[in-house]
C-alpha cells in the first residue's frame, strides 16, 4: 500500500511537470502557469487556450498529465501538501521576495495546536487570518479544527490577487468553508467580528500614512510598522475576549517604537504570552521569529497571572519539546477563559 509521503510525492511531481510544460509554451512564470494548471485541473481537466496557446501538441501533453493525476482523491491536507510544494518550487523559480513567503507547516503545527488547547470547549469557531497570503497557515489550521469536529467559518484578507488567487484555488480543492477578500486590511473589512485572528504579519513599513491617521499604534513622523498597524486592526476585529495569534519578529517589544503597541494592546485587552520558536526553523539571527498571543476584554477575559514566556525547544529534541508543550497546557487551564 503506498504511504502518505509517497502519494503526495507522486502527485507533485506529475504536476509539476504539467506546469513546467504549460509554462515553457506559454513564456511566462512558474507561478502563473501553476495558477492555471490548478484552474484547468478544478474546471474538469480542461486546458484553458486563449490566441491558440498552448498550443495542440501541449494541449494534447497537458490532457494526458491531468487524466493521470489524482489530486482530487487525496484527503484535505495531503491536498493542501501537494499544492505547497508546487507554491515552494515556484519561490525557487521566480525568487519570490522574503514577505510573500508561506508560512512553514511546523509553525502552523504549533499555532494549530494553541487554537486548540484555547478553543478546547468550543463547537463553533469563526477565525480571520489577516494576512492570508496563499492560504497555507489558515489551510492548515481548519484541517486540524475540522478533525477536531468543530464547525469552522473561515475569512482570509490579503492584498495581493496572485497569492490570493493560490489561497482560493488551495481551498476549492480542500472544499473549505472560506470565504476570501481582496482588500488592504487595514481598511474597513466587509467581514464580521471574529472568535479568532492570526496572521503571519510581514514586516517592515506601511507606504501609505494617511489610512493609518486613526491608529493609535501609528509613528507620528514616517511611516508606521505594517506588523504594529495590523495587531491593532486584528484586535479591532476580534469578539469580546476573542484572541490574537501572530507571528511575529523576534525581539518584537525590545525596540523603543513597541511602547505605543504594548499600551494598546494593555489598554483594550491583556498581552497573555510571547514565545520564540526554534531556532532551526530560520536562516540567521534577523530572521527568527515568535508567536505573541493576546486577548481582547470582554466578560471572561482576564490578564494571565504570569504571561506566558519562553523559547520552544528543537524539534529534534522529543522529550525537552513535550515537557514544553505541557507547561502550556497546564498555564492555559488556569489563565485562559474563552467562551
Amino acid at each position: 500500500m503506498i504511504g502518505k509521503m509517497e502519494k503526495i510525492q507522486k502527485e507533485y511531481s506529475l504536476l509539476e511537470g504539467a506546469v513546467k510544460e504549460l509554462q515553457k509554451n506559454l513564456q511566462t512564470t512558474y507561478l502563473d502557469a501553476l495558477i492555471e494548471t490548478l484552474e484547468n485541473i478544478l474546471d474538469n481537466n480542461q486546458v484553458h487556450v486563449e490566441d491558440d496557446k498552448p498550443d495542440k501538441k501541449t494541449v494534447a501533453k497537458l490532457k494526458e498529465l491531468y487524466a493521470n493525476s489524482n489530486i482530487k482523491n487525496l484527503e484535505a491536507d495531503e491536498k493542501r501538501q501537494v499544492i505547497q510544494l508546487l507554491i515552494l518550487k515556484s519561490y525557487s523559480e521566480d525568487k519570490i521576495q522574503a514577505n510573500h513567503q508561506m508560512t512553514p507547516d511546523s509553525i502552523g503545527m504549533i499555532v494549530s495546536y494553541l487554537i486548540e488547547l484555547f478553543a478546547d470547549s468550543k463547537k463553533v469557531l469563526t477565525i480571520t487570518d489577516i494576512c492570508v497570503g496563499t492560504g497555507n497557515l489558515l489551510t492548515d489550521i481548519y484541517n486540524n479544527l475540522d478533525k477536531q469536529n468543530k464547525n469552522i467559518q473561515a475569512y482570509g484578507i490579503d492584498n495581493d490577487d496572485t497569492l490570493l488567487a493560490l489561497a482560493s484555488i488551495s481551498t476549492q480543492f480542500q472544499k473549505q468553508n472560506i470565504e476570501l477578500y481582496h482588500q488592504d486590511a487595514i481598511e474597513e473589512l466587509l467581514i464580521p467580528k471574529t472568535d479568532l485572528v492570526v496572521g503571519d504579519l510581514p514586516v517592515g513599513y506601511y507606504p501609505i500614512d494617511d489610512k493609518v491617521s486613526d491608529y493609535i499604534t501609528k509613528n507620528n513622523d514616517g511611516h508606521s510598522y505594517a506588523h504594529y498597524i495590523l495587531i491593532e486592526k486584528s484586535i479591532r476585529q476580534l469578539k469580546e475576549d476573542g484572541i490574537g495569534i501572530f507571528i511575529v519578529p523576534r525581539g518584537i517589544f525590545e525596540v523603543k517604537e513597541s511602547v505605543k503597541l504594548l499600551k494598546y494592546i494593555q489598554k483594550v485587552g491583556y498581552l497573555q504570552g510571547l514565545l520564540n520558536l526554534p531556532t532551526e526553523l530560520f536562516n540567521d539571527k534577523q530572521s527568527m521569529k515568535s508567536i505573541l498571543i493576546v486577548q481582547k476584554k470582554g466578560n471572561n477575559a482576564k490578564q494571565a497571572e504570569e504571561v506566558l514566556l519562553g523559547d520552544f525547544p528543537s524539534f529534534k529534541k522529543q522529550e525537552e519539546f513535550k515537557k514544553f508543550i505541557n507547561e502550556i497546557v497546564s498555564w492555559a487551564k488556569k489563565n485562559i477563559y474563552f467562551n
